[in-house]
């Protein structure tokens, strides 16, 4: 059963198992761990761990029935696809100079994932490479791959502990468990269907280094009973650090699987437990009973991220809201985003109240143009904002779409505004105002603050707003910031084309690892202190991979934005700094076409260009080191058109 109930969360890593040893009876092993233990699945071993097809006599008429754990027959088609998950043998070794063992191991790890196949199991547990070379082993994955259809391969990877302190760098290279999985999955393009099952070790690495995995493919955890320590009860717990490790796993979707033996046989003897004293107890049911309580205890899913879970990880195009109408459903959304319209309304009482003084409040109107209306969001902030301050308005609602534009008068009519807000249906770039604006809203940030041309649009609304006039947002920043995202990669490669790797992606990050803190790349800043600034920039940027790291890869860049609305009220996604609980906008992607390995203490050198033409914005990036790749070029393939 689940490990337990945790609200807005659906995901696999509810879901316990358990890595048992080779038996032919499977319906057993299937009723003491799944119906006595109460695991959710096994980790079986499927074939007999003494096979060795050398040995077999092949000149004996049917001796060719392979020792497998029994026929398909012994479980339900849905028993052996919904929980057991193919354990194959740990003694094969293709990559050894011994050219039976090779050759024995090549051929039992076909055989292995073909009866796997068979019985329609969802996925099949590799063992670690063995020794510093793995060719062999992934050119037969890779090989498996190309004629498999939907099994997935979890090549368990142990998490091992360098030891900084006492080697030199290229010993700790060769120690670190991420380059034994980077050699191998780089040997096997077939690798949408290779994932990591990772050993976890009762000594971990530092936060950084185990930070990077959250990037990378990782389906399960191992947990082995030599991680747990025993608790004054003399029931197994974990550690401070295992604990955060494995919230994380849950977080990320990982599924936990315990394995090895039981250490604490006194937890066993639960005197708490009400089962039947006379059933067998499972040996290994008080670490799962503690995976639980670690599951259980985790805080609900926060209402914004259950309303995200559907976008995690899901590459989008950005909107276009200069070149497109935006639908209701898309308006509705956004709306629905009260933390940012109470920032809007916290600068704007802020301006208000800097803008007249309290002995001129009833008598002198402030002139607020809405540029972007929309569906009125922004004019119902302002107007709150008046109404908090004792503030007079007169308010012009400038909005393009058409559709929008029949919404915001039957808001006005129904909020009785007539007296006070004017609707203009126009491109705020065409419209020449009758009157000059003391205060500028809009809300045409993107995700990466100038992605939909926030600063064209805003330049050409600068020649109606006074010459003391106050622009809200009053600046904003982007920031860049690079990232192991394997699922976004292989997102991006499946189209198998150039065209989307030199496209940027609006996505809910989630599986992604940080790899150094994000920088700042461009600042606007509204009114335009010269006219002669030019909206097209470059910034090169130089990150520094912190040195616990470990050896890590770099698939793309996350892009984020940073602005001041008015003074001291900020909006934001960049993380150390990010607006909480709001919801408008999720990060933008920048893809690299070929992953850049970075080594642990190294610099990685980043170039990026906004660049403007006389009808179109786009972005052109690139690494100069430690490697360097092309120039990606998002000119006509991207989406920031309509100037």
């Amino acid at each position: 059963m689940p490990l337990g109930e945790r609200s807005g969360d659906k995901s696999e890593s509810r879901y316990c198992g358990v890595e048992t040893d080779f038996n032919d009876d499977m319906p057993h092993v299937l009723h003491f761990n799944l119906y006595t233990g109460s695991f959710d699945f096994v980790v079986a071993p499927l074939m007999d761990p003494s096979y060795r097809p050398s040995l077999v006599q092949k000149d004996v008429v049917g001796s060719g029935v392979l020792p497998f754990a029994g026929s398909d027959l012994v479980l339900s088609p849905s028993q052996w696809s919904s929980h057991v998950v193919g354990k194959i043998s740990s003694w094969i070794d293709l990559d050894s100079e011994d050219e039976t063992l090779r050759i024995d191991s090549e051929t039992t790890l076909k055989q292995e994932i073909a009866w796997a196949s068979h019985l329609s199991l969802q996925a099949c547990l590799l063992p670690s490479p063995k020794g510093t070379s793995c060719a062999n082993y992934a050119r037969c994955v890779n090989q498996i791959l190309q004629g498999a259809n939907n099994i997935q391969l979890w090549l368990r990877i142990p998490l091992v502990k360098p030891d900084v302190d006492s080697m030199d760098e290229k010993s700790v290279t060769l120690d670190d468990s991420w380059e034994s999985w980077n050699s191998f999955r780089l040997l096997c393009e077939h690798h949408s269907q290779l994932s990591v099952a990772l050993d976890i070790l009762s000594t971990l690495p530092s936060t950084n280094s185990l930070g990077r995995w959250f990037g990378e493919p990782v389906r399960a955890a191992i947990l082995n009973t030599d991680c747990f320590l025993t608790n004054s009860h003399g029931c197994p717990c974990l550690s401070k650090r295992h604990q955060r490790l494995i919230s994380g796993f849950f977080n990320h979707s990982i599924q936990i699987i315990i394995s090895g033996n039981s250490v604490h046989p006194n937890a066993s003897m639960d005197a708490n437990d009400t089962s039947d004293k006379n059933s067998q107890r499972h040996p290994l049911r008080p670490y799962l009973d503690y995976v639980g309580y670690l599951y259980q205890r985790m805080d609900p899913l926060p209402e914004q991220e259950r309303f995200e879970l559907g976008y995690r990880d899901f590459l989008q195009s950005p909107l276009q809201p200069l070149m497109d109408n935006l639908e209701a459903q898309t308006y509705e959304t956004f709306e629905k985003d009260s933390v940012k319209y109470i920032q809007y309304q916290r600068a704007v009482s802020k301006a208000l109240l800097d803008r007249v003084p309290d002995e001129e409040a009833s008598a002198k109107i402030i002139v607020l143009m809405v540029v972007g209306a929309g569906r009125g969001p922004l004019v119902r902030a302002s107007l709150q904002a008046a109404e908090e301050t004792g503030r007079r308005l007169k308010v012009y609602a400038v909005e393009k779409n058409p559709n929008a534009v029949v919404t915001l008068h039957a808001l006005v009519k129904l909020e009785g505004w007539e007296d006070t807000v004017t609707i203009v249906s126009c491109d705020m770039r065409h419209w020449n105002a009758a009157e000059k604006a003391d205060i500028l809203v809009s809300e045409l940030l993107g995700s990466f603050g100038d992605n939909e041309l926030s600063p064209e649009c805003l330049d050409g609304a600068q020649r109606f707003l006074k010459q003391d006039g106050i622009s809200i947002p009053s600046s904003y920043t982007s920031f860049l910031q690079p990232v192991t995202a394997s699922k976004l990669y292989n997102d991006v490669k499946a189209h198998k084309d150039l065209v989307h790797f030199e496209t940027a992606y609006v996505v809910k990050l989630h599986n992604v690892a940080r790899l150094a803190p994000s920088q700042s790349v461009f600042t606007f800043t509204h009114p335009k202190r010269s006219e002669h600034e030019n909206n097209q920039r470059y910034k090169k940027l130089s990150f520094e991979i912190p040195s616990d790291t470990g050896s890590a890869m770099v698939h793309g860049f996350a892009g984020y934005f940073d602005a001041t609305l008015y003074k001291d009220v900020h909006l934001g996604i960049e993380p150390s700094t990010a607006t909480p609980n709001m919801f408008s906008w999720f990060a933008i992607f920048f893809p690299l076409r070929a992953p850049i390995c970075v080594s642990p203490g190294s610099t990685l050198e980043v170039h990026f260009w906004r660049c403007c033409g006389s009808t179109k914005v786009w972005y052109e990036w690139g690494v100069t080191s430690p490697s360097s790749t092309p120039i990606h070029n998002s000119n006509g393939r991207s989406y920031w058109v309509g100037l």
